[in-house]
Formats: C-alpha cells, sequence, structure tokens
C-alpha cells in the first residue's frame, strides 16, 4: 500500500523503516538535514541488540504535491506540530485514504463520534483555531496509541529502545475493514496492533503517565525511576494522576490499571529521560499543551478542580517561554 508517513522522528522513523522492510511503498514527508540524510542513505533503525535495518526503498520530500495521494497517511509528527502540517495534509488524500494519528495526549479530535454533550468541540489546548477538524476530517481518523520507546539519534537515523505496541481504533469504536487493515499491515511490520472498541481509554491510560511523569522530569531533570523512588515527587505524580482520574471520569473512561502499578511500571523503565526532558535539554519546543494543557482543559470543561496540574503546567510553561527568548537549552552540569 502507498503509505505516507508525515515526520522521520523517533517514531515516524521507526514505524517507517518497518512498513518498508515490510514490502509496502514508503514515502516521508521531511524537511531539513532528515530530508538529506534519508534521500541519500535511506532511513536507518538501531535495534535494542545493537543490529542495524536500513530502509533504502523509500522516498523522500517536502512537497505534498510531488508525493501524491496515499492509501494511508500516518501523523507522526509532535502535537503542536499537526497545525503547521494541516493546511498541506489535503494533498494526500484520495477519496479513501485513512489517516493514523500518532501523537501523545488528548488529540485534536477527542469529542468527534463521541454522542456525549461536547460532541464536535475542539480541544483548544491542541487546536487553537478550532480549524484542524476541517483539515483533517475526523471521518478519515484511525486513532493510535504509541507505546514503544526511540529516539532520532542522527538525521535519518532512529534508535528504538524498547516496546512494539501500537493499539488501533476507530473512533466510534466500530471493527471496521479499514482499522482491520492497519492492524494487519502493523502486525506484518513486526508490531502488536490490537484493535481497541474504545481507543480514548487507551490513550488516557497513556497520557496518565505523560502528564504527570514528562513535565516533572523536564523541570527537575529527573529520570523516570528517580521521580518514583524519591517520597515528595512520587506523591507529586500520584496527585496529579488522581485528579486526571477525576476528570477522565466525568467524561466517561475507567483505568485497566490501578494507579500504584502504574508508577511502579514507570518506575521499572529506570533511568529513561522523558521526551520532554530530552527536548528541554536539546533545546526544543516541549509538548505541554498536548499532555498537560488539555488536561487542565478538560478539566475545565467539567468542573473538576485539578490544582497540582494546574501548578504544574504553569511552571512548565514558563520554563518554555524562557527557553524560547533566548533560544536556550537546559540541563544540568557537573559542578
Amino acid at each position: 500500500m502507498k503509505i505516507a508517513i508525515i515526520g522521520a522522528g523517533a517514531i515516524g522513523g521507526y514505524v517507517g523503516v518497518k512498513l518498508a522492510l515490510a514490502g509496502e511503498d514508503v514515502t516521508f514527508i521531511v524537511r531539513g538535514a532528515n530530508l538529506a540524510a534519508i534521500r541519500r542513505d535511506g532511513m536507518r533503525l538501531i535495534l535494542e541488540d545493537g543490529t542495524e535495518q536500513v530502509a533504502t526503498n523509500v522516498r523522500a520530500t517536502d512537497d505534498y504535491r510531488e508525493a501524491g495521494q496515499q492509501d494511508i497517511v500516518i501523523l507522526a509528527t509532535k502535537a503542536h506540530q499537526v497545525q503547521a502540517v494541516a493546511a498541506d495534509i489535503g494533498h494526500l488524500f484520495g477519496p479513501s485514504t485513512v489517516v493514523v494519528t500518532m501523537q501523545n495526549g488528548i488529540p485534536f479530535w477527542y469529542f468527534h463520534k463521541t454522542g456525549c454533550r461536547l460532541e464536535g468541540s475542539a480541544v483548544r489546548s491542541v487546536d487553537d483555531q478550532g480549524s484542524l477538524a476541517s483539515l483533517i476530517p475526523p471521518e478519515r481518523v484511525i486513532g493510535c496509541v504509541v507505546y514503544p520507546a526511540s529516539e532520532l539519534i542522527a538525521p535519518g537515523v532512529v534508535r528504538h529502545i524498547e516496546g512494539d505496541r501500537f493499539p488501533v481504533g476507530e473512533l466510534d469504536g466500530r471493527s471496521s475493514e479499514r482499522v482491520k487493515t492497519i492492524a494487519h499491515l502493523f502486525v506484518r511490520a513486526g508490531f502488536k496492533a490490537p484493535i481497541l472498541d474504545n481507543i480514548r481509554a487507551e490513550i488516557w491510560l497513556k497520557l496518565w503517565g505523560n502528564l504527570t511523569f514528562n513535565p516533572i522530569s523536564g523541570l527537575t531533570h529527573s529520570t523516570l525511576v528517580d521521580i518514583c523512588q524519591f517520597p515528595l515527587s512520587r506523591e507529586l505524580a500520584a496527585s496529579m494522576m488522581r485528579e486526571a482520574q477525576e476528570v477522565a471520569g466525568k467524561l466517561g473512561i475507567t483505568f485497566r490499571v490501578p494507579l500504584d502499578k502504574r508508577i511502579a511500571g514507570a518506575e521499572k523503565v529506570g533511568h529513561h529521560k522523558t521526551s520532554m526532558l530530552q527536548d528541554i535539554e536539546a533545546g526544543r519546543a516541549p509538548e505541554i499543551d498536548a499532555l498537560v494543557g488539555s488536561v487542565a482543559e478538560l478539566a475545565r470543561l467539567t468542573d473538576t478542580p485539578t490544582p497540582h496540574i494546574d501548578t504544574v503546567y504553569a511552571l512548565v510553561k514558563l520554563l518554555a517561554r524562557n527557553m524560547a527568548t533566548g533560544p536556550a537549552r537546559v540541563t544540568l552540569q557537573p559542578a
């Protein structure tokens, strides 16, 4: 199938290599150094055991019109980058093109096909202009939750750290032929891709950790195990998670994993720097609103107090603003 992957970062590069090596017709929509590297050398993937896989049978372009109509579009940018590509993504659409969204946090389409009182509402934290649903119609969207950890270590080179699970689901919970097709493609490429009848519940389960550990790690320059084993930060994370659980509950979401088990799972990952901490250390704009601001927004919509979430959100937003005025990176240096 013809598959366009928007973004060749940690996740887009990982998925793209695997799909290409499984025989799919993959085009990366990328810019700058990544574009030059992929055109020259293909996309490289370094596996957990140190072995390498290289997909040379891929195309790379920064021109959506040149890429042309696709069967599947995998939107693998970060949430705050979606707005910048949304106006061009339509050039990839044919009559039945499917868009697989791989953003962390609450997605722009969250209130579409829910049937709740907020049906059709925009989530302004991730869609400040309220226009994304017109540019990326929810009717085309298959939701996807990203569990693997990987990192872009050089242009066109991704290192896979752990995980291979990409649950997928229709926004209305149907087990459609197109979601079965997506799941089959992912499985053929070597991933686990269960089809879920409630993709939003899985989004919340992943977000439960990202909402808390990402900003705490970014503010304190601590790894997951550091946060979980220091009593004060562990309790802060738990307090934020309890607030999020109440917000989710008012939206009809129940968590299939107990809070303590979710924290224990993060602790087991060990000395891992979250993506937000990696961005802050590299001087990149951290992904804040989709992970934290969106939950604060949904708390207001559901009249739920979230003092711990609001405080951490304010602090990490201020850090991001200070970084942007530099621009600057923030790292912990030996004395």
